[in-house]
């Protein structure tokens, strides 16, 4: 029986490829072909369709990188057709064993309206079911030759990932461009053995399911004439009718289909190239969505309807139709698919708002899921945001992907940092590109491990990322699969149907706490510096724009720019993308981020300027604007006013070489070497440091990781370390009263930092502002702050509040999280004694733990990580001089890390005016921070603040509101009433406020 099943198997697949497929199109004849190549970037489509074309051939090259070439081809449908299906097969050079990653293209009419897209999976257009010959067809092609990045060596350098350096070789070979009838029967005839085969692969040998099926395909392809496969097709099929009418077991898994074509808004192509993407995805789906009645199509990303919306509106006349109807879902309700660890705790709320807000404009639709495949690990902020919003699911796929623990569950509730709870669910199908293999849905089965209490899975299901999205054959299949013995059950659902089923039928589900860390592409939270730089830099200017303007709509009549904070934050959403923000982009997408970043920052700062001026007024009083969340300088936080200045600080020579900065809190020794080898709390009366170890210690690693370059970084990195001790030059270059200033110079291999370290009056922490001009490859660049403190936990900030990481490695799911992200803090405490260190621009980091052999003491070392240097897909990632802040504090509590990691990334703005600014809320309590000041999104007027508790503790409060005010609501994160909140009212001045560890409030104030 073995060699049977062997022999079958061996015989099955050889007549489906040599005899069967190229069946499906019997007869042909070919197209003429002409074509036109833009000469630089994509042109409107009126243009392309206007353009004078040239005669070109099948076997001709085509397609620089990233160019645009308009194919044109006519012909006429022979008239012994008559009566029955024909389609033009359009082959442009596809690689059928990559969906995706390569060349595509949007087919129109001589009128300009879209058809549908050619993909490698996914060559057809139709011309007509039952066409009486003699038609005249004429079709125009908007092919994009984007370059293959991950082909058969994968991860090597490449100058192809920016048309700056990709030459004009040609890319493709036009394969084929015909006319040919359609054999409706053939085809079906393939989806039946596919279905078949692949599902007996599955079953065990020893039943008797698979051999029930072996011996029928064997019927099958028996009665199959190899020279005549068009007129034995049916007979064949006759052969299986028994095996594929067997229904399913009773005790079957389900599965919902979602149709899904996960299109990354930028990665190994540019910004621009992503828009005809989801123009040539969504016609195939609108188109697909016209045959097949059952087919369920879900798309997330705001932003990418917007696209369409703007770029191509004819399609998106179609998706809005579809949607009408209610198979074309719009998901996920955020304005990207972005990354959820780095995006700071205002920004992650905008992109459920701004998501959310376009769905329900433009559709009705409010969406109850977050939808998020491919993100990169999820922080423990997200739930109460998630919630926030108004949504209360959550699918992703990616936590599958992690190298070291199997997560231990596909459904279960996930509870935040703040105790929030959000049902979730990862596909067992561990693919959100599932195309119906029986493998693949027979791993879902198998793979699911809540049996016994759940039985429901979904499926994402469609080519992404150019490969046209969900196919007739995947959807063939899956009909086959609707009650078939042996196979799970798969119907086509819409996400919202697959998760009430789903909790339903699971309504105690186990519970995860705390985040989602994914065991790879750690090193995304380091790579690409200047987009992370310019992400943070801007969630922070987008803070001070809306208090300052929203204060100055207040006091002075100033005119609150509501359509260009709309347009910059989406601008700054879109960039939190989950392939932007990581770095893992190629160069083009990098070098236009910084351009973008660069205009974000001016125009924002021209807002600031501006309500600034409005504020001050006219006068020669210097005044100080606070836009951070603690009062600093004597002035108010989110007000303005005269600065004050309290104590000096002194300079002077440290015994054995170098200098000793004192300002009567802080005592830091800088060594001959330039490092930092005491930072001594005067008023704890303790050393900050470990003995014998230095601070502020540059540490440069070999970085090749064993695949995914600018997203990995693998363990072994830490095996070779070299210390960057030696200085060029260490001098003092500030020597003020309230002010002094170490410069510290090095070089190292072709680079050089120069970091400058400084202690002010007054101030509790020492400041570092480093600059490296880097022009190393491979290497992994980080800052190591040695403490003399022992914990076994410490404190990363993360999206309105911050979560606890072990220091040490008991198990493996510890030892995995070896790099972690971490927002403006990093905190450390032991009883009685706390050490913050705080950036103004860096996330990724790792903390050790080692006991020292001389005291048994526990040295805790906190490194913060710079800059790499991978060589995929950017090859000259990092390239080039970077500027980084960051200061340590010690004797800090968790609370005065919040209030330093705000103070670093909110620099004080000095502007000359008459009088100082009283702040529009004033919160009492220090644990209590103010995310965001601005006025109401629908232009009412009104005044939104919203504000967290940052200690992790309870928080009873009153927030001082400093503005005539009639009510006040509490609403959730789109600034809708909620109907369960506790009612607030203004008295005297002051709303009481009583938070939950790390809870948000959102108040709406009307005045």
């Amino acid at each position: 029986m073995h060699d049977d099943r062997a022999l079958v198997e061996a015989r099955l697949k050889r007549v489906l490829e040599e005899r069967i497929r190229p069946a499906v199109y019997p007869e042909s004849v070919p197209l003429t072909v002409e074509a036109w190549t833009a000469p630089g970037e994509p042109v409107p489509v009126e243009e392309g369709l206007a353009a004078t074309h040239e005669p070109v051939k099948v076997g001709d090259a085509w397609g620089a990188p990233w160019a645009t070439t308009w194919f044109k081809v006519t012909g006429e449908v022979p008239a012994a057709w008559a009566g029955r299906t024909v389609e033009a097969v359009l082959d442009l050079g596809f690689d059928e064993r990559m969906p995706g990653f390569q060349c595509e293209a949007l087919v129109y009419t001589p009128a300009g309206e879209p058809l549908k897209a050619v993909n490698p999976r996914n060559q057809w257009v139709r011309v007509g079911e039952a066409v009486a010959g003699g038609e005249r067809v004429e079709w125009h092609l908007e092919a994009a030759s984007n370059p293959v990045l991950l082909g058969d060596k994968p991860f090597r350098p490449t100058q192809l990932g920016d048309k700056e350096t990709a030459g004009s070789e040609p890319q493709y070979r036009l394969e084929r461009m015909d006319l040919a009838v359609f054999d409706r029967e053939v085809w079906e005839l393939i989806a039946d053995l596919e279905v078949l085969g692949e599902l007996m692969e599955e079953l065990p040998v020893e039943g008797g399911r698979r051999w029930e099926i072996l011996r029928a395909v064997n019927r099958c392809l028996d009665t199959v004439d190899l020279q005549d496969v068009n007129g034995t097709a049916a007979a064949a099929r006759s052969e299986l009718t028994g095996v594929l009418s067997a229904p399913a077991d009773a005790s079957a898994h389900r599965i919902s289909a979602v149709g899904h074509a996960h299109i990354d808004s930028a990665w190994l192509w540019p910004l621009r190239e992503t828009v005809r993407k989801v123009a040539r995805t969504t016609s195939n789906m609108t188109n697909l969505l016209e045959t097949e009645e059952e087919f369920v199509f879900g798309m997330s990303q705001a932003q990418q309807f917007a696209w369409i919306k703007e770029h191509r509106p004819e399609v998106y006349a179609k998706v809005k139709k579809a949607v009408a109807e209610g198979r074309f879902v719009p998901a996920g309700g955020m304005w990207v698919e972005s990354d959820t660890n780095m995006p700071g705790s205002e920004a992650m709320a905008r992109q459920f708002v701004h998501g959310k807000r376009f769905f329900l404009d433009e559709f009705g639709i409010e969406n109850d899921e977050a939808w998020l495949p491919d993100t990169f690990g999820f922080a423990g902020g997200l739930p109460q945001i998630i919630k926030a919003a108004g949504s209360k699911w959550l699918l992703t796929q990616k936590i599958s992907w992690s190298q070291i623990n199997k997560f231990p569950h596909h459904t279960f509730n996930w509870e935040g940092i703040d105790g929030t709870r959000i049902f979730t669910h990862f596909p067992p199908v561990d693919t959100y590109n599932c195309s119906m293999l029986g493998r693949e849905i027979a791993h879902a089965a198998r793979n699911f491990k809540d049996k016994g209490v759940a039985k429901h899975s979904l499926a994402p299901t469609g080519w992404g990322d150019g490969g046209g999205g969900t196919t007739r054959e995947m959807l063939a299949k899956a009909r086959r699969m609707r009650d078939l013995e042996g196979s799970a059950k798969v119907v086509w659902e819409k996400p919202a149907e697959f998760f009430a089923k789903a909790e339903a039928e699971y309504p105690e589900p186990p519970v995860w706490v705390g985040e989602l860390y994914l065991e790879l592409h750690r090193a995304t939270l380091t790579s690409q510096a200047k987009t992370k730089q310019g992400n943070r830099r801007s969630e922070h200017l987008l803070r001070e724009a809306e208090l300052w303007a929203a204060t100055a709509a207040v006091r002075a009549g100033f005119p609150y720019p509501y359509a260009d904070l709309d347009r910059i934050w989406k601008t700054v959403l879109l960039h939190q993308f989950h392939d932007i923000l990581p770095g893992s982009s190629i160069a083009w997408v990098h070098r236009e981020a910084e351009k973008t970043y660069a205009a974000v920052a001016a125009e924002l700062n021209a807002v600031i300027a501006a309500a600034q001026e409005a504020l001050a007024g006219s006068g020669s009083v210097e005044l100080v604007f606070n836009a951070a969340t603690h009062a600093r300088s004597g002035v108010a936080a989110g007000g303005a006013g005269a600065p004050v200045v309290t104590g000096s600080v002194a300079l002077t020579s440290r015994d054995g070489g170098g200098f000793v900065l004192d300002n009567g809190l802080l005592r830091v020794e800088i060594d001959e070497r330039g490092l930092v080898v005491s930072a001594y709390d005067i008023e704890a009366a303790r050393e900050t440091l470990a003995p014998g170890a230095a601070a502020n210690l540059l540490q440069i690693h070999p970085d090749f990781p064993n695949m995914w370059d600018a997203w990995d970084v693998d363990e072994f990195y830490r095996n070779v370390v070299t210390d960057l001790t030696d200085a060029d030059s260490v001098r003092v270059v500030a020597s003020e009263g309230d002010r002094v200033a170490v410069e510290v110079v090095r070089s190292f291999g072709s680079s050089r930092a120069t970091q400058v370290l400084t202690l002010l009056a007054g101030a509790k922490r020492l400041d570092i502002a480093t600059e490296v001009d880097w022009h190393e490859t491979e290497k992994f660049l980080k800052a190591a702050f040695p403490l003399d403190v022992h914990a076994d936990r410490y404190a990363s900030e993360t999206q309105f509040g911050h979560l606890y990481r072990p220091t040490h490695t008991n198990t493996s799911w510890e030892a995995a999280k070896f790099e972690a992200c971490n927002h403006r803090f990093v905190h450390l405490e032991e009883p009685g004694f706390g050490v913050a260190l705080v950036n103004d621009s860096t996330y990724g980091h790792d903390v050790t733990r080692t006991v020292r052999p001389s005291d048994s003491g526990t040295t805790t070392t906190v490194r913060l990580s710079l800059l790499r240097a991978p060589r995929f897909p950017d090859p000259e990632t990092d390239q080039g001089l970077h500027r980084f802040r960051y200061a340590l504090a010690p004797g800090a509590s968790v609370v005065d890390a919040v209030r330093e990691g705000y103070a670093i990334n909110l620099p004080e703005r000095r502007v000359t005016g008459a009088a100082p600014v009283s702040p529009l809320f004033t919160v009492a309590s220090p644990a209590v921070a103010i995310s965001a000041v601005k006025l109401a999104d629908d232009g009412s007027g009104d005044v939104v603040v919203r504000a967290y508790e940052t200690a992790g503790g309870r928080a009873r409060t009153s927030l001082r509101v400093d503005l005539d005010v009639t009510s006040v609501t509490a609403t959730d994160l789109l600034e809708r009433p909620l109907p369960d909140a506790p009612s607030y009212a203004v008295v005297d001045g002051e709303v009481e406020l009583s938070l939950r560890p790390f809870e948000l409030v959102t108040l709406r104030f009307t005045r």
